[in-house]
């Protein structure tokens, strides 16, 4: 697979559970994984299971509908940015949003060993205040 078809398998799949199951495929061990500062979930985890722990699992608990849709892809040798939109609806609130996002991904030998997130997060923190 090339970098590009790595990143859109985590994506494009049937299911979020299909995505997810990607990712883990392809990801580094040590894998460096950046939330935006201001994000709700801000941060850097590092390896799958700190990722999950602090992103994914508060992300499918917190949320309804929550996804990202992919607009365009970029890719340079081992760098792929996706470009698109996340949206959602934060429960405790019942407030949906959408916000535009920018996800840089880089890669080695097929491996994801980075992810950074560059989002407009106030559309995020305004969905979750009351």
């Amino acid at each position: 697979m090339t970098n590009l078809e790595i990143v859109k398998s985590t994506y494009e799949g049937k299911s979020s559970e299909e995505n997810g199951k990607n990712l883990a495929k392809h990801v580094a061990e040590d894998i460096q994984w950046t939330e935006a500062k201001g994000f709700p979930y801000a941060g850097t985890y590092t390896g799958l299971e700190e990722i999950t722990k602090n992103v994914f699992s508060r992300l499918g608990s917190e949320w309804t509908h929550y996804q990202f849709t992919p607009k365009q892809y970029v890719a340079d040798g081992d760098t792929v940015i996706a470009i698109g939109n996340y949206t959602g609806v934060y429960k405790n609130t019942g407030k949906g949003f959408e916000a535009r996002v920018a996800h840089l991904w880089t890669l080695k030998d097929s491996k994801i060993i980075r992810f950074e997130q560059i989002v407009d997060s106030k559309t995020v923190t305004d969905a979750m205040t009351k």
